[in-house]
Parts: C-alpha cells; sequence; structure tokens
C-alpha cells in the first residue's frame, strides 16, 4: 500500500496552489471548474489536492477554526537544501518559525502555508 494523496480544505486555492509551487517545486496536475480544485504531483506521484471546504466534513478549514491542526513534511536530501529553501521562504515574505535548527536527529524549519497549512522542511542523516 502506497499513500499517493493528501486533501486540503483551503479557502483560496489559486493562492495555496501558487505557494506550493513556487517554493516547494510542485506541479500542476490539474485545475477544475473556475479554481475550484487543483491538483498538485511531486516527482513520486504523491498528489496534493486543494479544494473548498465540504459541507459533509464539517464546513471548515483551517483559517476559520484558526488554528493548525496537522502538519505535512517534506524531506530534502541536503542539509544545505533546506537553509536555501528556508532563505527563499523568508526572502518572499513567507511565516516561518526561525531558522533551520537542529531538533529529532535532522536540521529543519517550519512555514505556514496560505490556508493555515503548516509544513515541516527537513533533513536527516542517511542511516
Amino acid at each position: 500500500m502506497r499513500l499517493n494523496h493528501l486533501d486540503f480544505h483551503v479557502p483560496d486555492i489559486t493562492e495555496t496552489a501558487d505557494f506550493f509551487i513556487r517554493h516547494f517545486g510542485l506541479r500542476l496536475k490539474d485545475m477544475r471548474g473556475n479554481s475550484g480544485l487543483a491538483i498538485l504531483e511531486d516527482d513520486t506521484g504523491l498528489e496534493i489536492v486543494l479544494s473548498h471546504a465540504i459541507a459533509k466534513f464539517g464546513s471548515a478549514d483551517q483559517v476559520e477554526i484558526g488554528r493548525q491542526t496537522y502538519h505535512i513534511g517534506f524531506l530534502l536530501t541536503e542539509r544545505a537544501d533546506v537553509d536555501a529553501v528556508h532563505a527563499g521562504l523568508a526572502a518572499a515574505g513567507a511565516v516561518v518559525s526561525g531558522p533551520p535548527a537542529a531538533m529529532r536527529g535532522g536540521w529543519l524549519f517550519y512555514c505556514t502555508v496560505p490556508g493555515n497549512i503548516l509544513v515541516e522542511v527537513g533533513w536527516r542523516p542517511a542511516r
């Protein structure tokens, strides 16, 4: 079994999609409707789906509830890549937790993507 997608409810699909594309190298696979649903993908085939809040699932997103109830993580192959992504995000005015730091056996930081999605960006040495 393989995880193949994550679906996030966000208030502004285009803004969130653009952020993931610009800062995390995802590609737009499909945009359905007038910015009604975006499907992004990475090099391994993982898809991130961005959609509006759906009534049958509670009609809320993390912006509306004002909390970050989960986070996702991107693992990079080189420690220097973490510093480079952080520098790019900071230069773009993104909300970052602070500079990368040694945590849980790796080198990482957190940022908040439009839609109030908490993202961990890190590197861990090969085992």
